[in-house]
Parts: structure tokens; C-alpha cells; sequence
């Protein structure tokens, strides 16, 4: 059994491609993370699969209705029993997504997150979650942007997904080191004639010198 199972429900599962590739791939191969997309309209209560509606007083746009997400969400309690579950929603008037919540969420067994779409979902809906999550101040069509974020940042603080432990260890204190990082060749030349190089001390073989520049060039980002 996976350490932690993400279950999206979403309008549009075919716009989860990202999630397998590369670390996360790797880490549902590991059988470190688990990740379920289901389709909404499968849970709509009519024979046209409705999962939107005007809103009640007027106004611009669709509204996701609640009754295809509450059935949506009793299917997959059914489906994976745990105590150690959160529920989100995406939504633009949500808390902020950081890097504590990150950590605070790869401490649970399951995660279901609900995509918001359209002009927004049934107000109701935030009866039936633990958590409203927005990863910025802007505006986005849908909620699967989002959902993608925090299952990637979440997985990253799970034992094994990650290669290099120490990638998280700064992370852990609030603080990301950012150093300029360089590889092979030593000298492009662009289409234009300008010449990017590396810097000469990292080609030194100096590791005393080669510290100190990292240190020196080091950002700290807090987060």
C-alpha cells in the first residue's frame, strides 16, 4: 500500500498528464505515492451528466452543482477506508498553498482534492471539505492547475520520493538555498556571437574556493 493515496476529482482527467512523469512517475512505481483521477460527470444524477447550473439570484457564468461531488466523494470514502484523510477544495478565496501545509498534509494517509471550475462551485461544497487551498492571488480557469501543485509538493515530503534528502532538509526550517548551478560546455556561444561561460573557480578543482563562491552567491528564499 502507497505511503499516501491522492484522489482528484476534476471535469477534465485527461489534463493530469504531468502527474506521470519524471519523480512522480518514479514514485508511484516505488508504490511511494498513489494517484486517482475521477471524473465527476460520472457522479452527475441525470441522463445528460449535468454537473453545472445558473446560480440562484443571477449572475454571470455556470456554478458546479454539489450534488455530482458529494456523491463523487461518498464513492471514494467507500473505496479507501482511512482516519487520516484530508479533503480539499481549490478555490481562489482559499488559504494560500505554502510549504507547511506541504508537510502537514504528507502526514496524512489520503488526500482528495475537488477542482473548482467555471464561475465557482455551490457554496455548500465547503460543508463537505476539511480545507480551501488557492496557490496564488490570480485568476485560473480551473482547479486542476492547482490540484497539481500540492500533490507535487506534498509527494516531495514523502521518504524515498525524493533522491537527495538533503534537497528538503533546508526546506524543513522555512528557508530554500538558491545557488547559480552550471554544466557542461564550459563556453556557449550563441547564434548572436555572445559568449556565456562558467565561472573559472568552479573549474578549479579548489573545493575551499568553490564553497566559499557558493556561499557568496547563495540566495536565501524563506517559504
Amino acid at each position: 500500500m502507497a505511503k499516501i493515496r491522492f484522489d482528484i476529482l476534476s471535469l477534465f482527467p485527461e489534463s493530469f498528464s504531468y502527474l506521470n512523469q519524471s519523480i512522480l512517475k518514479k514514485a508511484q512505481e516505488k508504490k511511494l505515492i498513489e494517484i486517482r483521477i475521477w471524473n465527476i460527470r460520472d457522479f452527475a444524477q441525470d441522463k445528460h451528466k449535468t454537473t453545472d447550473d445558473y446560480p440562484y439570484g443571477g449572475g454571470p457564468g455556470m456554478v458546479m452543482k454539489i450534488e455530482p461531488i458529494y456523491y463523487a466523494l461518498k464513492k471514494i470514502k467507500e473505496a479507501y477506508k482511512t482516519n487520516k484523510r484530508k479533503i480539499i477544495l481549490t478555490d481562489i478565496r482559499g488559504k494560500i498553498f505554502n510549504q507547511k501545509i506541504a508537510r502537514e498534509l504528507a502526514k496524512e494517509k489520503q488526500i482528495i482534492i475537488i477542482c473548482g471550475h467555471y464561475e465557482g462551485v455551490d457554496e455548500r461544497v465547503k460543508k463537505l471539505v476539511d480545507i480551501s487551498l488557492s496557490i496564488g492571488k490570480y485568476v485560473l480557469t480551473g482547479g486542476e492547475l492547482p490540484a497539481m501543485v500540492i500533490v507535487d509538493a506534498v509527494s516531495r515530503h514523502i521518504k524515498g520520493v525524493l533522491k537527495n534528502p538533503l534537497s528538503l532538509e533546508e526546506e524543513r526550517y522555512g528557508i530554500l538555498k538558491s545557488t547559480p548551478v552550471y554544466t557542461r560546455p564550459e563556453v556557449f556561444i550563441t547564434d548572436e556571437g555572445e559568449k556565456l561561460t562558467v565561472p573559472k573557480v568552479l573549474l578549479s578543482g579548489n573545493h575551499k574556493k568553490i564553497e566559499e563562491w557558493r556561499r557568496k552567491h547563495s540566495k536565501k528564499i524563506k517559504i
